[in-house]
């Protein structure tokens, strides 16, 4: 009797010892983590144990229920792993939309866009390895990347000596690009194309990360979703571009056409723009400031088309009433050019201001010192240094060095003598000697 009791109380034993084992283990699994693979350690362990305890006997039932105890927990880790990665990478997808509107509002040129995207892919952390790659001059280059791609920036991806393909074919440029990492970094890769309006090709998307688990079919989606989302503001930059580039031909073309009233002073705009924007350059100007100076040199003397020709084009002094003629065309040209809104006010500024003077005695406000405009300043001094280098009807032109002792003289009287100083300095420079005549 006393044997029969004692393997009853050690079966008893062993079977709370894996029921409490199984409560663990259950409780585990709930915590995720690693105690969750923790469980399936623990829960043989404890019926290795219970088969240890003294006088154990386990039947075929308690063997059974064991293992579908530990099948049960391994399949209940694996899916609840599963899932754990699903939240983390539906947050990291929140995560990224959350930031991407900002990134993308704050891009404005194509390459900007670029790196936003580059940069939210490495948010969303589907792969170390991301570069895009668009084309530039005919050639495929990687112009935004992150991981081992970064050290292929700004270089064309060049098929090899033998091999014949086309290097606009996306097949062929997503090989190449991919070919330049390692391969064991490159063993799971997911290329995208991007595209604009109408399916307009504006690049590829390449992604490449190491290790034999491949993209989920949520990660595809999710990178397609924002790939669309870059073409999209790609496609719009570039529409913007375009609209920029046509904004800049016909101001050109505007300036231009106005020369054709004046033969005498044939090339005036293309010279006083250019000096212009190398003078802003030296004095560390930014490139919207440069722009707004460019647009303003096309445009300074649009008010001339105002005044006659007989005037225009007189030989001899102007008398008063010619002289009050003359100088109305800045407001005539800032009236003509309200209606282009598109135009920044430092352009408006400059074609309405660049015939001020620094100690006020200029027109058509008399304003003075600083109160002149930037781009109104800068440009004054261009203007009247060509204008005393080349002929005009009224005069010949000045040798260069007596143009700029007449520059500097007026520096603090006509001009601001700061600019005066790095524009001189500009001219008589080595770099610029073709400047001088």
């Amino acid at each position: 009797m006393t044997g029969v009791v004692a393997y009853a109380s050690y079966r008893q034993a062993g079977g709370l010892l894996l029921g409490a084992s199984l409560v663990f283990a259950l409780a585990s699994w709930s915590l995720g983590g690693a105690l969750r693979w923790a469980s399936l350690v623990l829960y043989p362990a404890a019926f290795l144990l219970s088969l240890a305890l003294p006088g154990a006997r386990l039947s075929p039932d308690d063997l059974a229920g064991a293992l579908l105890g530990v099948l049960g927990l391994g399949y209940l880790t694996v899916t609840q792993q599963a899932a754990y990665e699903d939240r983390h990478w539906q947050a990291r997808v929140v995560q990224a939309l959350r930031g991407c509107s900002q990134r993308l509002a704050s891009a404005h040129s194509p390459e900007a866009i670029m790196r936003a995207g580059t940069e939210i892919m490495e948010q969303l952390r589907a792969a170390p390895h991301v570069a895009f790659v668009a084309y530039r001059g005919g050639a495929p280059y990687i112009l935004a990347a992150s991981g081992l791609f970064r050290t292929q920036m700004d270089r064309p991806l060049q098929p090899s000596d033998n091999d014949s393909r086309s290097v606009q074919a996306d097949h062929w440029v997503a090989e190449q690009g991919l070919s330049l990492l390692p391969r064991a970094e490159r063993r799971q890769h997911y290329v995208v194309p991007i595209e604009g309006e109408q399916g307009a090709p504006l690049g590829l998307l390449l992604l490449a990360r190491p290790g034999d688990v491949p993209f989920r079919q949520s990660e595809k989606e999710v990178v397609g979703a924002f790939s669309q989302l870059l073409g999209a503001h790609l496609g719009q930059g570039q529409a913007i571009a375009e609209l920029r580039d046509a904004n800049e031909l016909t101001l050109r073309a505007l300036g231009a056409a106005l020369e054709r009233r004046d033969d005498e002073t044939g090339g005036h705009t293309q010279r006083v723009t250019n000096l212009s924007v190398r003078l802003a350059r030296r004095l560390g100007w930014d490139e919207t400031q440069i722009k707004a100076l460019r647009w303003g040199a096309y445009l300074h003397d649009l008010g001339k088309i105002a005044i006659a020709d007989s005037i225009l084009h007189k030989p001899g002094p102007l008398d008063a009433e010619e002289r009050r003629a003359v100088q109305r065309h800045p407001m005539v040209g800032y009236d003509i050019l309200q209606d282009l809104h598109f135009l920044p006010a430092e352009t408006l500024d400059l074609v309405r201001y660049h015939h001020e003077r620094w100690d006020g005695g200029g027109y058509p406000a008399g304003l003075r010192g600083h109160n002149i405009p930037e781009t109104a300043r800068l440009f004054a001094i261009v203007d009247v240094y060509d204008a005393l280098t080349y002929p005009r009807p009224y005069k010949a032109a000045w040798p260069v060095e007596r143009a700029l002792d007449e520059i500097v003289d007026q520096a603090g009287r006509h001009f601001d003598p700061q600019y005066v100083e790095a524009f001189v300095r500009l001219v008589r420079s080595r770099d610029d000697a073709r400047l001088v005549r």
